[in-house]
């Protein structure tokens, strides 16, 4: 069978994930079933209106990789006057968040399940976004796979186009090389601007993870770096 005419407009680019499928919960399944069909965002969509997606005009962020979701819920709780739509490859991640999303009663949250690639190429409209965030991407820390990380120079650049003008880049690491290869990769764009000296102070609106905090009591580093557009 040949390609499809989808993957020829968008040929596949090498995955920056690996799809390890943890068992979900009873509850992270109901989640996804009952929430879907408001919460969810499939890529057979299309390209989409993000004010007809939320129902409203407003500050929109999009998170790529939000883990369990927990500190994704607790963004948009805390700020309910902004938009989030949050991507995330792994199921038991996006029921996770989708039991927040019940349990919190947040209205403002949407979820993708699709590869961020796809999603931002695909669906995201040009210069519709004000954050684009990515925390604790995985660092693909042997050289061989430095291919694997998401943080390239061609990916930053789509990352650019979806942005309004002064929107903002976020990315938080806590492996120093990948902050060294994240900061030199960003600081070749020359339609960014890095907001700090280096690395930025850690934002309020970025909770510290469980995973976080466990790291620095360690003596782990976290290293912020928020860039923004010209």
């Amino acid at each position: 069978m040949g390609p499809t005419e989808i993957e020829q407009k968008y040929p596949r680019s090498i995955r920056s994930f690996v799809k390890r499928e943890g068992k979900m919960t009873t509850g992270q399944s109901n989640a996804i079933e009952q929430l879907w069909p408001s919460c969810g965002v499939d890529l057979k969509q299309g390209a989409l209106e993000l004010n007809v997606l939320f129902g409203r005009e407003a500050f929109t962020i999009l998170e790529i990789g939000f883990g369990n979701g927990m500190s994704l819920a607790a963004m948009a709780e805390q700020n309910p006057e902004q938009n989030f739509l949050g991507i995330e490859v792994h199921n038991p991640g996006v029921g996770s968040l989708l039991v927040q999303v019940k349990k919190r009663g947040l209205q403002n949250i949407r979820v993708s399940r699709d590869d961020a690639v796809d999603v931002l190429e695909q669906q995201i409209q040009d210069g519709s976004l004000d954050r684009m965030q990515i925390f604790f991407p995985d660092p693909w820390h042997k050289k061989k796979h430095h291919k694997r990380r998401l943080i390239q120079t061609d990916f930053v650049a789509v990352m650019v186009t979806k942005l309004k003008v002064n929107g903002v880049i976020h990315v938080a690491t806590d492996w120093q090389n990948y902050a060294e290869y994240i900061l030199s990769v960003l600081s070749l764009n020359r339609d960014l601007r890095n907001t700090a000296s280096e690395y930025a102070d850690q934002p309020d609106y970025r909770p510290s993870t469980k995973y976080e905090e466990r790291g620095r009591r360690l003596g782990h580093g976290v290293w912020d770096i928020v860039f923004e557009k010209n």
